[in-house]
């Protein structure tokens, strides 16, 4: 029996819906596994449990990596820090409530929210709590962080800003919000002057982060259809920001978007539903829709380079980039390599069968991939 329950269309944890009592069957059925072409394998490092995993509930409870130390959590609030050389515990703390979101580490602080609707800032070095703040409602995803800023989103559609030093908040930015919507919410892309966020009603709108004033929105995806789940239209993933300034957005039941960021003036434009988070590599752009269907565009017109179909309704997480090879788990546990330049499955390996919903981590060659049950293992992609 397929783990991913309360799925809408091809969606897996992420799909759940918020405002909706029912479910709906996947409308893809997963295809079985073929033969890859055996050319990568993956080669364990080590292998270390992480309390009791996501739970029933599919917490994105993604780990986040910072130098040579991984942190990650569970459920019920367990956080851990690990060698990433050797797997070695260097901490571990357990928190008062449970743990929602994706965690975030950067200069010297381990950033997550919790399922009562709080932020919380612990101290790389030992885990203790330097400061927790309550935000608007329950927090899934990953928080981000400016130079000053914290920026949160919940998944009641509000845009927070707190100082990342002490935990204040500095502004509240609260979007129109739909009645049916993916359950979580977009995670927002943070640079020092602005934060960019992916609304559940389809639209994209950037922050000023002096006062969190709208400076600019554009409408993705429009709601189409009779029912209300025909009309979802969450923009669930990260917007992708490059250097020279352009925007890469996705959306349910919508559009892929390249836009230019200073403006939001829409460079081009695809037909193509995905709650996942694109990853742009040279001017190749890689996306998984709601089908798992990985497609390579050029990043610069949208043209398809290729598209693999291999892994249709495996529910497949966002894809990660490590040595030449994207990287994606599944709902069985699997992780795929596939050639990025030319889309071809080159290796696979089980982490484990309870499922894997959050995306790897990637270093040069290495990858950290968490199960749903809490496995926590180290790869290195060989050759």
């Amino acid at each position: 029996m397929r783990k991913a329950t309360l799925a809408i269309a091809a969606t897996a944890a992420l799909g759940l819906l918020t405002g909706c009592a029912g479910q709906v069957e996947p409308e893809y059925s997963p295809k079985e596994l073929g033969a890859t072409a055996g050319t990568t394998t993956a080669a364990t490092l080590w292998h270390e449990q992480v309390g009791d995993g996501l739970g029933q509930g599919g917490y994105p409870l993604a780990p986040a990596r910072d130098g040579d130390t991984l942190f990650a959590a569970d459920r019920h609030g367990l956080v851990e820090a690990r060698d990433t050389d050797g797997g070695q515990l260097r901490w571990r703390t357990e928190l008062s409530t449970g743990a929602s979101s994706a965690l975030t580490a950067v200069a010297g602080r381990v950033y997550l929210g919790t399922r009562d609707g709080e932020v919380l800032a612990l101290d790389q070095a030992d885990g203790e709590v330097v400061w927790r703040t309550r935000v608007g409602s329950e927090v899934l995803a990953a928080p981000q962080a400016s130079r000053q800023l914290l920026v949160v989103q919940a998944v009641d559609g509000s845009v927070t800003a707190l100082d990342r030093a002490s935990g204040a908040e500095r502004w509240v930015y609260a979007g129109a919000q739909p009645s049916l919507t993916l359950r979580g919410s977009g995670t927002p892309r943070v640079i020092d002057q602005v934060t960019f966020a992916g609304l559940a009603n389809g639209r994209l709108v950037t922050l000023d982060n002096r006062s969190g004033q709208p400076l600019w929105e554009r409408r993705i995806a429009t709601p189409q259809g009779r029912s209300e789940i025909e009309r979802l239209v969450d923009l669930a993933g990260q917007p992708l920001l490059t250097p020279d300034g352009r925007l890469f957005v996705t959306s349910y039941n919508g559009r892929l978007a390249a836009l230019q960021a200073t403006s939001g003036e829409v460079l081009w434009t695809r037909e193509l539903s995905s709650h996942r988070s694109p990853v742009l590599v040279g001017d190749f752009l890689f996306v998984v829709d709601e089908a798992s269907h990985l497609l390579a565009l050029e990043a610069g017109s949208g043209e398809t380079l290729w598209r693999l179909e291999a892994l249709e309704g495996r529910d497949l997480t966002d894809p990660a980039f490590a040595d030449g090879r994207l990287v994606v788990g599944d709902f069985e546990g699997y992780l795929h390599l596939i050639d990025a330049r030319e889309g071809r499955l080159v290796g696979r390996t089980e982490i484990d069968g309870s499922g894997i919903s959050v995306p790897p981590l990637t270093d040069g060659r290495r990858v950290y991939a968490l199960a749903d049950d809490g496995s926590l293992e180290a790869l290195e992609l060989q050759p």
